[in-house]
């Protein structure tokens, strides 16, 4: 029970100090579950987001729940589910409770430029921390780099699919030498 509440205090954190979507999350995801508590490796986090793209939902809320269900099956899943999500909800209750025009004050939207920024900024550094791990050779250079340019014309989920049904090719290429 122990380890549940630490699932859902740390995806309660993370969710909290965390603005700009799932992308942005990545850089915290990092340090926390990867480097602090060792609840996955880069490699697996870098496949819990592309499956967390892929699948419906929130990205953030996705691969909270695969990490969660990695570490302690179903129980694990709902705690750090419910961490994930409970910050937001409570903030966005609060909000709508007591600041119906939220938005239309000008100070806020100065407030939400600045967090743009910076947003931008996380996950320019969590997309470049995450290359350093995944483009290991020409192959994976090219693919990032096609990649790239496909993700502008192209929905996530079928670039992600192909690179499934590439990569399989690819390593069946590989155990045939």
């Amino acid at each position: 029970m122990k380890q549940l509440w630490k699932l859902f205090f740390t995806f309660a954190r993370i969710g909290l100090f965390t603005f700009g979507g799932g992308y942005a999350m990545l850089a915290i995801l990092q340090e926390e579950i990867v480097k602090k508590y060792k609840w996955a490796t880069d490699e697996e986090l870098l496949d819990y987001y592309a499956i967390g793209q892929c699948t419906p939902g929130i990205i953030a809320v996705n691969t909270s729940t695969f990490i969660g269900y990695k570490l302690k099956k179903l129980p694990g899943a709902i705690f750090a589910t419910a961490g994930m999500v409970f910050p937001s909800l409570v903030i966005i209750m609060i909000i709508a409770g007591f600041l119906q025009n939220f938005l239309e004050y000008e100070i806020v939207g100065h407030i939400f430029g600045g967090i743009r920024v910076v947003v931008a900024v996380l996950i320019f550094n969590a997309v470049i921390n995450m290359a350093k791990k995944a483009v290991v050779d020409k192959v994976c250079l090219a693919i990032a780099i096609v990649t790239t340019v496909l993700a502008f014309f192209v929905s996530p989920i079928w670039i992600v699919v192909a690179a499934a049904v590439l990569g399989l090719i690819l390593r069946k290429g590989e155990a045939k030498k």
